[in-house]
């Protein structure tokens, strides 16, 4: 280390430092900065050697055998911003290729479109992100930073700047445009034009050879050339003064714009994944079970795990953002974390867990606390040899009574708390009794209500929805045990059908009065599924035929509730509404309202209010009652989906969405969306409550919920996949040598009648440590969590208000972490906590989502859908919303895409980045992530594996109109095949499948906006956005000075 220099501090344990990509200034140099850093002190104005005295120097350079030491430099000379001297710029730009618009070598010409590399996404570690810190340390914080990728450019009119436009823009008569070589393995762009928008080019691709360039450019995902900067810092002078190109008009000491030097580029591959991060944590588990006694290191969410419950409820069930509680509010504060938890009350066990335990205590009912109410549970402490017990919760001390008496031992512990679920698990499950039996349970009914007008006919829906509900209760492991099926068609008029097992087909009976519905059948109405199969089976293979003429356009959904509402309102139960056009006739109409007008302006948020409340008020009706609606949507125009999905949210129910349906193409999803809602685990007329220790309280709910009160959830329907957010809130202070504790209740009716409570407990650390708190803070749940506070108040507040805070609290927990966990790191290093350091990536994907992101071409009710979904969404499922899994699937060796015999799981390759420069044009990928499952194929894949893999020899003749994978006698075939089951679990082996060919195919433009690092849906690459956010992280960690713009997304 050179005199005078000292060694960077070493980063703080749990953190990532980004290397730097600068090397100092050489020492002795006055006036050198800090890469990063802002000057101190005010530089003298620069003078420029003259042209002469430059070509004598360069001429000097070049005579053979001349010294190469720089003249000396004349006095009272600056620096230049970065803190290199101009003629060392050069030499300190970034190792390898030259930056974009930079001189070429000799020799050597710069292709203007880059192809994807070749090769196969490089193996990475959990660690990836260590090789950063001399990547992100040179980053200017003194100007407006140019467009990403690019170089800053010189004044215009100068001859360098026209000689770099000529080579990095050229024209259709520029001599350049015509030697451009096209990109690897894309066919001519000519033929690749967007349908309706004649001599452009479909997003994505490059212009055609020869057309000039003008506007904004969009050029192939991953790849794409930098934008122009513009040239508004060069027009002005000193004080905003206008400047002409000759210097007419200048104030007399105005200076010109100093040139800035090209940023250092950053290498994608390097940026923390959740690839790495999840197999990481996969390799932990896969060693062995995860016990929940441990209070934290928590497996995450993506992780196949097998917990043991030693005390804590599993984390499938109820998971929380930090798992070392603060224990002040000031403290919570400094961190900017969230603060709460989503619970997962029904969560499906993996095979390898032991059951819940359901645990009867007669009449009497649960030991619960006299004064919280609390139930009882492991953390629960008892005194004076057994007669007392501590409430864990609220710390009351309770009697014990009679019959639960047992002795303690050594260290004050029950004699039988081995004997007694209740006292060393986690999550248990009583038998309620009458006092907590409002009216009496009885098994669920399922209704299935179709939409038969002209649309749903035409679009294929009838049919499909018939053949799926066919499947869903006799294709697989069918309703829940107890449940009994009622079926309902719809147009202008609402039709019943009998079901009663003793008649040899279902009877129809017509309610054309629909402002005076009511249900004409009593007996059959609702029948067993299996007792009554000959006849439900005859119904629905007869139902597409029975409606085939039908010119009906009308739907009456509004009629259609109010009669499940009147058949079901002492039983409850579930409507499945299958729908497909705007409601405008009967109870219930809307009109028309979506406005092109106000779509990307503040007053777009007037369209997601609902029209009236009429299905709001019929929504808690069927809370009271116990009816949840699962609402299936079809729309070829806009259908108010912010007025209809009220009841589904308010009723707990789900939101599906098939925008353009197609029997042949969406089918297959809509059948396994269906058969997974139909045959997973369900509970009706349930009350969620959460309870915390003392000096913390919930502050919001979030999700599919109704609330008479703050504290109980009222939720109509619960399922296996029904996640409830709950923000927390402090109403003192905890204490620190406790730990701090947690429960929640929920009390259900089982799908077979039963009334039970399920229980969870939790307990976690209380700390007076921030570098505990990012040490154990889960950023799964906590972008869970904030995904589900942005979409609620996207209903109150501009989207671009939203966006922006969501960035803001990125810096913020980012900043946090600099400042009490690495302040002494180098200013120019960015310092990502572990635990956090995926954030950036999924604020990213949240702002790019159709919930939040800007931009008029994303429809209203599409807009709607998906701020529903994040509402609804469980952590796992979360996680596949933000980064899509994309699995390669042209190299698999050895026992990929067989089982493993020790976890009965299909063993996949390494998964590959969702970024367009990560895919191999010689490779095929399978991509899923909302559902849906496509097959990317490569350009320049190889004929045998499309042979033995689709049963074609070329890619022109692979048919992308087939909507599943063949099944072909082939291993290969056979192991795509196991891999596309593997990754989409949900949906019991079934998805709609669709092929898009690289470079052929327009679909290939959808395509690339599921790419999250790219720049697309008008938002950063990821490696932007990191620069972004790390700029706004040095601004607030410096001295504040003038304001700087912080996002350039709308």
């Amino acid at each position: 280390m050179a005199g005078g220099q000292r060694p960077p501090p070493p980063a703080p344990a749990g953190s990532q430092p980004l290397p730097q990509a600068w090397s100092p200034a050489p020492p002795g140099t006055s006036g050198a900065q800090n890469p990063g850093m802002v000057s101190q002190g005010v530089n003298p104005p620069y003078r420029p050697i003259p042209q002469q005295q430059q070509q004598q120097q360069q001429q000097q350079f070049q005579q053979p055998g001349a010294s190469t030491q720089l003249p000396p430099r004349p006095p009272q000379r600056p620096m230049a911003p970065q803190g290199f001297p101009p003629q060392q710029q050069q030499q300190h730009l970034y190792q390898g290729a030259a930056p974009y618009g930079a001189p070429q070598q000799s020799g050597q010409q710069r292709p203007m479109y880059a192809p994807p590399p070749s090769q196969s996404q490089p193996q990475q570690g959990h660690n990836d992100v260590a090789s950063l810190t001399q990547q992100m340390s040179g980053m200017a914080m003194n100007q407006q930073p140019p467009a990403p990728g690019m170089a800053a450019s010189p004044p215009p009119g100068s001859q360098q700047n026209k000689q770099r436009t000529r080579r990095v823009y050229p024209t259709a008569s520029s001599p350049a445009a015509a030697g451009v070589p096209p990109v690897s393995g894309y066919p001519p762009v000519s033929a690749m034009q967007m349908p309706g928008y004649p001599g452009t080019c479909a997003p994505g691709y490059p212009s055609p050879a020869g057309a000039p360039i003008t506007g904004p450019q969009t050029f192939v995902p991953g790849a794409q050339a930098p934008m122009p900067s513009s040239s508004a810092a060069y027009a002005r002078g000193a004080g905003g003064a206008p400047v002409s190109p000759s210097g007419a008009g200048r104030p007399p000491q105005a200076q010109p714009a100093p040139y800035e030097p090209p940023k250092p580029r950053i290498d994608p591959a390097q940026m923390p994944t959740p690839i790495s991060v999840h197999m990481h944590d996969q390799e932990i588990h896969d060693e062995q079970p995860y016990s929940t006694g441990l209070k934290t290191n928590v497996p995450l969410a993506s992780t196949n795990f097998t917990a043991i419950d030693d005390g804590n409820s599993n984390p499938r069930f109820i998971r929380l953002t930090m798992y070392s509680v603060p224990h002040t509010e000031e403290l919570l504060k400094a961190t900017q974390l969230p603060l709460g938890m989503v619970v997962q009350p029904l969560a499906d066990l993996a095979p390898t867990e032991e059951p819940v335990k359901l645990i009867d205590f007669g009449e009497e009912g649960p030991i619960r606390c006299m004064r919280c109410k609390t139930y009882i549970n492991p953390y629960m402490v008892f005194i004076n040899g057994g007669k007392h017990f501590v409430c864990n919760i609220c710390r009351h001390e309770n009697e014990v009574p009679d019959d639960y008496f047992c002795n303690l031992d050594m260290v004050g512990r029950r004699l039988d708390s081995q004997a007694r679920p209740e006292l060393h698990n986690g999550t248990v499950e009583f038998v309620a009794t009458k006092d907590f039996i409002a009216r009496e349970p009885h098994p669920a009914t399922f209704v299935f209500a179709i939409d038969v007008t002209w649309g749903a006919v035409q679009n294929g829906m009838v049919a499909q929805a018939a053949a799926a509900i066919k499947d869903a209760l006799y294709g697989g492991r069918g309703l829940p045990v107890g449940a009994k099926v009622a079926i309902i068609t719809y147009d202008r008029s609402a039709h019943f059908y009998g079901l009663s097992p003793s008649l040899e087909q279902a009877q129809m009976m017509v309610v054309p009065d629909i402002h005076d519905m009511f249900v004409p059948i009593h007996e059959g109405f609702a029948a067993d599924p299996i007792e009554s199969r000959h006849v439900i089976e005859g119904l629905l293979d007869s139902l597409p035929s029975m409606f085939v003429q039908n010119r009906t356009a009308e739907p009456v959904l509004g009629a259609v509730v109010q009669a499940v509402h009147e058949a079901l309102r002492t039983s409850g139960g579930k409507l499945f509404a299958f729908h497909t056009a705007l409601p405008t006739f009967g109870p219930g109409s809307l009109k028309q309202r979506d406005d092109p007008k106000l779509h990307n302006t503040d007053k777009e948020r007037t369209l997601y209010e609902p029209q009236d409340s009429f299905y709001r008020d019929w929504a808690v009706k069927l809370v009271e009652s116990g009816i949840s609606c699962n609402l299936y949507t079809f729309p070829s125009a806009p259908m108010d989906l912010a007025t209809l999905s009220q009841l589904s949210t308010v009723t707990s129910g789900e939101l599906y969405s098939y925008p353009g349906f197609d029997g042949k193409r969406d089918g297959r999803r809509f059948a396994a969306d269906l058969r997974a809602d139909v045959e997973r685990s369900y509970g009706s007329n349930a009350v969620l409550r959460i309870r915390t220790s003392d000096g913390l309280r919930v502050d919001e709910h979030y999700g599919n919920l109704f609330m008479r009160n703050h504290v109980d959830v009222e939720l109509a329907g619960v399922t296996s996949d029904t996640a409830i957010g709950a923000l927390l809130q402090y109403d003192g202070r905890l204490d620190e040598k406790q730990d701090v504790y947690f429960q929640a209740a929920l009390l259900y009716t089982t799908s077979d009648g039963q009334r039970r409570i399920r229980v969870h407990n939790i307990a976690v650390p209380c700390t007076t440590l921030i570098g505990a708190m990012f040490r154990n803070a889960e950023v799964d749940t906590s972008m869970n969590l904030i995904a589900k506070a942005a979409v609620t108040e996207a209903l109150s507040q501009p989207l671009r208000s939203i966006r922006e805070r969501l960035s803001d609290r990125c810096v913020q927990i980012l900043t946090a972490y600099r400042r009490n966990c690495a302040a002494g790191s180098p200013p120019g290093q960015l310092i990502l906590p572990e635990a956090f350091k995926l954030a950036p990536l999924y604020t990213l994907s949240l702002l790019k989502s159709p919930a939040i992101r800007g931009g008029a071409d994303v429809p209203i009710d599409q807009r709607i859908f998906h701020m529903c979904l994040l509402r609804q969404l469980s952590v796992r499922k979360s996680m596949d919303y933000f980064y899509p899994t994309i699995v390669p699937v042209h190299a698999l060796t050895g026992n990929q895409g067989e089982i493993d015999e020790k976890t009965g799981l299909v063993v996949l390759p390494t998964f590959a980045r969702a970024s367009y420069t990560m895919l191999d044009p010689a490779g095929a990928y399978l991509l899923t992530g909302d559902g849906s499952l496509i097959m990317w194929l490569g350009r320049q894949v190889p004929a045998q594996f499309l042979q033995d893999a689709l049963g074609v020899p070329s890619l022109e003749q692979v048919d992308i109109m087939q909507h599943s994978l063949p099944e072909l006698d082939s291993a290969l075939n056979r192991k795509i095949n196991a891999i596309a089951r593997q990754i989409l679990p949900t949906r019991a082996g079934f998805a709609s499948l669709q092929i898009i060919r690289q470079g052929i195919d327009q679909a290939e433009v959808q395509f690339a906006t599921k790419l999250i690092e790219d720049r697309n849906s008008d938002n950063m690459t990821y490696v932007d956005y990191v620069c972004a956010v790390h700029r706004q992280i040095q601004v607030e960690v410096r001295p504040k000075g003038p304001v700087e713009p912080k996002w350039s997304y709308n």
